[in-house]
């Protein structure tokens, strides 16, 4: 299996234990304890896994600082789903600086059509895109010159 699919699949299960710690409460330790227990997780970059899914709460207030100027209403009133794929892109995009900002969009998007509600990924990908232009302008400027040349 391709790195690029282990990866695929991490980001699929954070949004569903970012989504559950949201609503459940349940400290990280032990979601990501029955994530292990309840999946096969030879096909899961575990790493990037664990570092989003400790991240993310660990930097939550920049987090949402970052997207929440993109949104179109407040963040409390975002699905549950879609905020959980926000913070994983966005997290992204903030932190791991060596996934190309094209593809941290491309996956939010998809992700929002798996898992968010009709048109969210229209949503995301429009916030995920002022968030990039935002924190990855030299990225983003770059490309559109080779786009152009």
């Amino acid at each position: 299996m391709s790195k690029a699919r282990e990866r695929q699949k991490a980001r699929r299960m954070l949004v569903q234990a970012l989504y559950s710690w949201e609503m459940s409460g349940t400290d990280l330790e032990t979601i990501e304890a029955e994530f292990h227990s309840n999946n096969n997780m030879t096909k899961v970059d575990g790493k990037l896994f664990h570092r989003i899914l400790v991240g993310v709460p660990k930097n939550l207030t920049e987090i949402d600082d970052t997207f929440g100027p993109h949104l179109d209403r407040e963040n409390q009133q975002l699905d549950p789903v879609s905020r959980a794929i926000l913070r994983v892109s966005t997290y992204e995009l903030l932190y791991s600086i060596e996934v190309p900002y094209k593809v941290v969009i491309n996956e939010g998007v998809n992700l929002a059509k798996t898992y968010g509600p009709t048109d969210a990924f229209k949503f995301i990908n429009g916030v995920l895109d002022k968030i990039a232009a935002e924190k990855r302008a030299i990225e983003v400027g770059s490309n559109q010159l080779k786009s152009q040349g």
